[in-house]
């Protein structure tokens, strides 16, 4: 017997069971967040973005965003733990790029579409 869930002000508008069925649990709940706090500092979303299209090391995304190599490379780690980005090593350096998420697919098509930018060839 399922039990139906009564709201305190239902006002008939919103099927409560319906939406209780869809709502994500806490586990994807956190992890959309602490995808969104790291994409919340404007350094670390220009980064997330040119990871988005391309794959690079640090001292050439140090170029690009115009920072030092070990501020990108704090970004990056914190990218990196949010699960927004890969890494992988070749020789002594470094390459990184976006993870190949659906989280991360999604992130980067809101980026684009808020800011009206248009994705390169």
């Amino acid at each position: 017997m399922e039990s139906e869930h009564i709201l305190p002000h239902n006002h008939g508008e919103v099927n409560i069971e319906k939406l209780l069925e869809n709502i994500p649990n806490d586990g994807v709940i956190n992890s959309v967040s602490a995808a969104m706090k790291q994409l919340g500092d404007p350094s670390r979303l220009r980064i997330f973005w040119l990871l988005c299209h391309a794959e690079e090391c640090v001292i050439n995304i140090a170029s690009v965003v115009d920072m030092s190599s070990p501020a990108v490379s704090h970004h990056l780690r914190l990218l990196k733990s949010a699960g927004l980005i890969t890494s992988r090593r070749d020789g002594k350096e470094m390459y990184y790029k976006a993870a190949d998420t659906p989280l991360v697919e999604s992130l980067h098509h809101i980026i684009e579409e808020v800011g009206m930018i248009t994705c390169p060839e």
